[in-house]
């Protein structure tokens, strides 16, 4: 019986031979596979249907502020009987802010996709149901954003939420103590 690296070669070789777009990487055991969003859909279903990964654990994203493309969406992919898992990432233009939604291939995408969608404001086309799942509709922010303020931004929306800044009272980025707001503190402001 082949081992978990085995598995995860052999399946990461069968991908990119499928798919000349796809790039791969590998850093401590882990294979990452980079996949442009014009062929996600595809990739993805080729993944499950041919390579057996069956399971979506995850979908998140990284905004990498200041380059571009500036945003990503990463998923990790697993074949259920074996434990073998493939990490993708797809790269996200800040010009775009969207991808194809991986619904289609796995339900489970339904609302970690909507979170994301909600948190970095990254679109995911083709979704069923794309709408905030954590911040209220209208509010025209993405806190997970890396230009997001720790300490927030003031709302104009009275009785529906806060309507000042809301402190974070040292909250787990703040790396400076003393006095100033949380904005002052934050290391981002001493950048």
């Amino acid at each position: 019986m082949a081992n978990l690296t085995q598995i995860q070669n052999e399946a990461a070789e069968r991908i990119c031979a499928r798919f000349s777009q796809i790039s791969r990487k590998e850093f401590r055991g882990d294979i990452t596979l980079t996949i442009p969003p014009a062929i996600l859909t595809e990739a993805m279903t080729y993944a499950r249907d041919a390579c057996g990964f069956d399971m979506l654990v995850c979908v998140s994203a990284v905004d990498n502020l200041g380059q571009e493309p500036r945003f990503e969406t990463n998923y990790t992919i697993t074949q259920a009987e074996t434990g073998a898992n493939l990490l993708v990432r797809c790269p996200v233009s800040e010009a775009d802010c969207a991808v194809p939604s991986v619904v289609s291939v796995w339900s489970a995408a339904d609302w970690m996709e909507r979170e994301q969608y909600d948190l970095m404001g990254i679109e995911f086309v083709g979704h069923p149901d794309l709408r905030r799942i954590m911040m209220w509709e209208g509010y025209p922010y993405h806190p997970l954003r890396k230009d997001f303020p720790v300490e927030g931004k003031p709302t104009e929306l009275p009785g529906v939420a806060f309507t000042e800044k809301a402190p974070t009272a040292g909250g787990p980025f703040i790396t400076r103590g003393g006095t100033g707001t949380a904005g002052e503190r934050e290391p981002r402001a001493r950048g």
